[in-house]
């Protein structure tokens, strides 16, 4: 299939005018590509033929003809396209070293003093580079759950939401209730002193003269 999309690519010279080229293909005849397990390979290189016989008669330069026929993928195909691409840069400008690295942060990463929201971001950025490691939704919730402080943990835990939007809501909806909780104590702390210093005064007191009565 790799082969396939290179030669799509393949060069070309001449423009397409203004608008989607997926539809413009798909207006022209070609199909969309679904699968890529099972099939046998004439499917996908009759598809391939037919695909660059439409681009050819368009004039699509190669930026065109790659872009095209990634918007024909669907399904097991794209996804099989993300993975090659993402992996195919990542081995040419990234470096396995790196992705390891960025890795081992994903796997050592928890909330400790980060918001919620900043938390959630440096979660979502890591998580890029350990695709293997949570594959699937449940796995995503399970690890960012794991991740957060004890006192936000044991207010969501129970609850055991699986939908990750819904679990970083939940969340940062604790981490406001915890917030007030803490500036209630503040105030509380305050009010106290406050009684405390008024009560406590020794300002006013005046003691009360002596009489011994007559000589």
């Amino acid at each position: 299939m790799l082969q396939v999309l290179e030669r799509v690519a393949g060069a070309s010279t001449g423009s397409v005018a203004r608008g989607s080229i997926s539809k413009r293909l798909q207006s022209n005849g070609t199909e969309i590509f679904r699968g890529i397990s099972g099939i046998a390979p004439n499917v996908a290189e009759y598809w391939l033929e037919a695909v660059e016989r439409i681009m050819d008669d368009l004039d699509c330069t190669v930026e065109q003809k790659l872009k095209g026929a990634v918007s024909l993928l669907r399904d097991e195909a794209y996804q099989w396209w993300l993975t090659v691409r993402k992996a195919a840069f990542q081995g040419k400008y990234v470096g396995a070293s790196y992705v390891d690295a960025r890795k081992k942060e994903f796997l050592k990463l928890v909330q400790r003093n980060k918001s919620v929201v900043e938390y959630e971001a440096e979660f979502l950025r890591l998580s890029r580079y350990a695709r293997g490691i949570v594959t699937t939704e449940y796995e995503r919730c399970v690890r960012f759950e794991d991740g957060l402080r004890d006192d936000l943990r044991v207010l969501i835990a129970p609850q055991r939401d699986r939908d990750f939007a819904t679990l970083v809501e939940k969340a940062k909806i604790a981490e406001d209730v915890k917030r007030s909780e803490r500036q209630n104590r503040e105030k509380e702390r305050g009010k106290n002193k406050r009684g405390f210093g008024s009560s406590g005064s020794l300002g006013g007191f005046h003691k009360r003269p002596r009489f011994d009565g007559p000589a």
